[in-house]
């Protein structure tokens, strides 16, 4: 009796963590049905988000009742979003691996317990924290020397040209996306370097390989799937990042970015910056559209997610 009892326990923890998946986008799909109907397709590729006349009489489009010339178009906000997660992913990939190495490989292990610690410890600091500090010390920073700098000196590399604007921006939300995923990348790659066996690294030492060839040749390649599973687990975390990216990225409205240094907009940080707006609607349709952009972003992520399974999947069929 008890072993049923057991199984159905199991069967139904297991469950849960996807049935509310299912449950929380049959939520957002429901109530964003009216902007879906509204918006049609192209919601996704127009930049021509507007409320329209807040103080106006509400007229019915499509069958919809809306304020007079509301248009809701996000194309801006999926260039923002992917953008900054995939550029910082750019950044934080390799100086995660290269700390992973140096804690795991290069130092003893009463140093690299403690540094380990620290590095451990920036995953659970919170992202307006995070915000905050490129607020005050990053945007002054980077809008004052470093843009300007690359600007004249980089120019003729493509998106690096250009006005260097203020420090808010593209650039800008990158690095600080880059430091709180960073934690994520380098735990997990410093067990996964531990883990490896220790008869391959000498193998390796003992063909005439530095302790940096055998981690690049030997190490590495070993582990591919474990890099691509924590790159995709990272970059689901840059995608949905809220308050940090609202503090440093600018804020953009309707526009795509010119340049590395142009403001920019993300979905998550947008729903967070309209919502106040979207609430004078008297028709609900600005909220609704906003659920509209919490869906996309929601079925970004499980995309992005299925990507990475099929990536790993190919991978270790190679293998």
């Amino acid at each position: 009796m008890k072993l049923p009892l057991f199984r159905i326990g199991l069967v139904t923890t297991a469950s849960f963590l996807p049935l509310s998946l299912l449950l929380l986008i049959l939520f957002l799909v429901v109530y964003s049905w009216p902007a879906i109907h509204y918006n049609g397709i192209h919601f996704l590729w127009t930049n021509n988000w507007n409320l329209g006349n807040l103080y106006g009489n509400p007229v019915t489009v499509h069958g919809q009742e809306v304020m007079p010339g509301a248009r809701y178009g996000i194309w801006f906000l999926v260039v923002g979003t992917l953008a900054s997660a995939l550029l910082s992913l750019l950044f934080a990939l390799p100086t995660a691996v290269g700390a992973a190495y140096f804690l795991a490989e290069s130092l003893p292990k009463f140093l690299s317990g403690p540094l380990a610690f620290l590095v451990d410890l920036l995953a659970a600091i919170p992202s307006v924290v995070f915000g905050l500090w490129g607020y005050a010390l990053l945007i002054p920073f980077l809008g004052t020397d470093i843009f300007p700098w690359m600007a004249k000196h980089l120019g003729f590399i493509p998106f690096l040209g250009g006005d260097p604007g203020s420090g808010y921006g593209l650039l800008t939300a990158a690095i600080v996306l880059a430091f709180m995923i960073i934690p994520l990348i380098s735990a997990t790659m410093r067990e996964a370097i531990s883990a490896t066996e220790s008869t391959l690294k000498e193998a390796g030492l003992g063909l005439g390989l530095n302790r940096l060839e055998v981690f690049w040749h030997i190490v590495l390649p070993r582990l591919r799937t474990t890099v691509i599973g924590v790159s995709i687990l990272a970059l689901g975390r840059a995608l949905g990042e809220t308050m940090a990216v609202v503090m440093v990225s600018g804020n953009a409205l309707n526009y795509l970015p010119g340049n590395i240094y142009t403001p920019i907009s993300t979905m998550a940080a947008f729903i967070v910056s309209q919502l106040e707006s979207a609430l004078q609607d008297p028709t609900n349709m600005a909220v609704e559209a906003l659920a509209e952009i919490a869906l996309v972003l929601l079925l970004l992520s499980v995309v992005v997610n299925l990507l990475a399974r099929i990536i790993l999947w190919l991978a270790q069929v190679r293998t």
